[in-house]
């Protein structure tokens, strides 16, 4: 009764420690860094200011 890691106990050091596929936090912290990644790139290619074209003088 002790979820669904008990028994099984994982010394995770470094940026393992909360990104790992063992954990329900570190899978949560997996799903969460890549939606923020998709959203700052929609983000950045939605506000990216648009290439104007050479005004040509006749």
């Amino acid at each position: 009764m002790g979820g669904h890691d008990a028994g099984t106990h994982h010394q995770f050091t470094g940026i393992a420690k909360y990104f790992n596929s063992y954990t329900i936090t570190g899978r949560r912290n997996c799903v969460l860094a890549t939606y923020a990644s998709i959203a700052a790139l929609v983000l950045f290619f939605k506000l990216k200011p648009k290439k104007q074209k050479a005004v040509k003088s006749s």
